[in-house]
Order: structure tokens, then C-alpha cells, then sequence
């Protein structure tokens, strides 16, 4: 599992200009789900994620973590994330979960941040959607299940 992390001041998603997610302080997350991938998996990020010391302190170091800041996440789900461009001119995305999969680790994931007492907007699965944000920092952070990263 893949995640792509933004640490924003605020963030939304919305669908055919309609707004279905939004945030105010907090981070981001774009999740992509991998053929391989388990609950475990999902476990792994969800427990690391909001631990992360990414917000800065009276001092500006990164010293605080989502929880302490008591910030918000938005969770929008991001399949291109397995796109393999090794080859070719086109990404192959064959290590990306099948959907039905995709969709049950994602609400799994969210779930698992919910049940942590994080408050969590996503997008809709599976949906063509706009995602804007104001990126904090810029801070963005790449983690990967499998730690290859």
C-alpha cells in the first residue's frame, strides 16, 4: 500500500464541481492499493501516519504529530500511485489492486483512522475527482507498506 502525504492548512475534493470532502489543518493522503496488499498493510500506515512528526513546534522543527495538533485527514483514493513507467510511454498499471479489493482495503484504511477518534473526510472511490489543497510547508511524504522507501 502507498500513500502519498501532503501536510495542508486545508484540502477538498469534489465531484462534477460539487464539494463531497473537505478539510481545515491536517493532511492529506492519496492511497493507492496494490495487488498484494493485506489489512496488515493497512494496519502498518494507519498506525504510522498520525504519529508522523511533521508539524512544526514553537520552534518551527518537526516535532508534533497530527494527533497533537489535533489536526484532520482527507483521504482520497489514488490507484496511478502502482503505475509502472519503466517501460514504454504508457504506465502499466497491473500491480494495482482489482477494484472490488481496492475499495474494501481503502474503507478498511479509514476505518482504521476513525477508530483512532481522527477525523476523516474522503473522496468517493473510484470517482473522477478534483482534489485542491493548500499545501503547507511545502511538506510531501511518500510511505510504502513494503518499506522499499
Amino acid at each position: 500500500m502507498r500513500a502519498v502525504i501532503q501536510r495542508v492548512r486545508e484540502a477538498g475534493v469534489a465531484i462534477s464541481g460539487s464539494l463531497v470532502g473537505h478539510i481545515g489543518q491536517g493532511l492529506l493522503i492519496f492511497l493507492g492499493v496494490g495487488e498484494a496488499d493485506t489489512e496488515a498493510d493497512a494496519d502498518y500506515l494507519a498506525a504510522k501516519i498520525p504519529h508522523l512528526r511533521i508539524f512544526p513546534d514553537e520552534a518551527s522543527k518537526f516535532n508534533r504529530s497530527l494527533l497533537e495538533v489535533q489536526g484532520e485527514l482527507l483521504v482520497v483514493s489514488q490507484f496511478t500511485l502502482w503505475g509502472d513507467c519503466r517501460k514504454g510511454r504508457r504506465p502499466s498499471f497491473s500491480r494495482a489492486a482489482r477494484p472490488e479489493e481496492a475499495e474494501r482495503l481503502y474503507q478498511y484504511f479509514v476505518d482504521q483512522l476513525k477508530y483512532k477518534g481522527i477525523s476523516v473526510d474522503t473522496g468517493i472511490f473510484g470517482e473522477m475527482m478534483e482534489v485542491s489543497l493548500v499545501n503547507d510547508g511545502p511538506v510531501t511524504l511518500i510511505l510504502d507498506s513494503d518499506k522499499v522507501f
